[in-house]
């Protein structure tokens, strides 16, 4: 009786200060209350790994603004392959915004405190593949703006290209990083509308990035998906700990990531270049800001690109693909 009396002011004292207990007899932390198994992190406050203890969130995440880019219309870009499964573009990209909509349910499940806001930037698809695009933003009871891409608002901004694709590639770009800049307040995700994500996606990335963010007490970028080009090289990388898995440093990513409306502020002219002509590689000034930055990418992957099965900067390895597929 008495030692029951003694853990009860005992465990009040730790939550009082701060503390958590680990309970490793019973399997549970009581002043959590809750099993070991269970996420013990606390969004915004202190993230639980164990063995690894508590990480004091500095970091604070309040908004996340995604912007999705979507062309129905080129099957892929600069490409004459074809995609896994061989479909046209449109079911790519429905499937795409399926995928995301469920993750980003499933996030505000998980964190309702954060505001998320879905922002379609959509380069003149057909009208009957618009309306599919449209009805799915409708039906998601998410906060969800969709914009027309204006190509004559920047034919006088970039530079003439070989082909109309291009332009409308590299403008559709420029207007999410504009759109970026003026209508972030937070965190930015922006997303290409060949990718297909798993459902705790975004709930991982989130806690992740603010997980390792405090650690290093600096913002970060961080990409969902794990290509296989970061397999066919020998570069060095550091393994890192996020919420429910681990993260690698990268030097190269495509134009699917997230990180801070600061950073892109920071940055703008290497985001902006990005778009004002073809660059060799296309991301050439987006990988010159990982030599002053940090940027990670998960393993195993959280999205995976849905490009031709040969393509090094496609399927990510060790996915079920055609179950990630039907399920969306």
């Amino acid at each position: 009786m008495k030692k029951s009396i003694i853990k009860k002011i005992f465990i009040k004292l730790c939550k009082i200060m701060g503390y958590e207990i680990i309970d490793q007899n019973n399997f549970v932390s009581p002043t959590l209350n809750r099993e070991l198994n269970d996420n013990l992190s606390i969004l915004n406050d202190k993230s639980i790994i164990l063995p690894l203890g508590e990480v004091k969130i500095s970091r604070k995440i309040s908004s996340v603004l995604i912007l999705f880019r979507t062309n129905s219309n080129v099957e892929i870009w600069d490409q004459n392959k074809k995609r896994l499964f061989e479909e046209p573009k449109i079911e790519y990209t429905v499937r795409s915004l399926k995928s995301l909509i469920k993750s980003i349910n499933f996030c505000n499940e998980k964190y309702p405190s954060i505001k998320i806001k879905l922002m379609i930037v959509d380069d003149n698809s057909k009208q009957e593949n618009l309306e599919k695009i449209t009805t799915l933003a409708k039906n998601s009871n998410l906060k969800t703006e969709i914009l027309n891409l204006d190509h004559h608002k920047y034919k006088n901004v970039i530079k003439e290209q070989k082909n109309e694709q291009t332009f409308s590639n590299l403008a559709s770009l420029l207007c999410c990083y504009e759109n970026a800049k003026e209508h972030g307040e937070d965190l930015v995700f922006f997303v290409e509308d060949d990718y297909l994500h798993f459902v705790p996606m975004m709930e991982e990335m989130i806690s992740s990035y603010e997980r390792i963010s405090s650690q290093l007490n600096k913002d970060i970028f961080i990409c969902p998906s794990d290509y296989p080009f970061l397999y066919m090289n020998n570069k060095k990388t550091n393994v890192l700990i996020g919420n429910k898995r681990h993260w690698r440093t990268i030097d190269e990513t495509l134009c699917t990531f997230m990180t801070s409306k600061r950073f892109i502020e920071k940055y703008w002219e290497n985001f902006r270049k990005t778009c004002l002509d073809r660059n060799e590689p296309f991301e050439k000034y987006l990988n010159e800001i990982y030599k002053s930055e940090i940027c990670i990418s998960p393993m195993k992957s959280l999205s995976v690109h849905f490009t031709n099965i040969n393509s090094s900067y496609g399927l990510s390895p060790f996915i079920d693909y055609k179950k990630l597929w039907d399920e969306n």
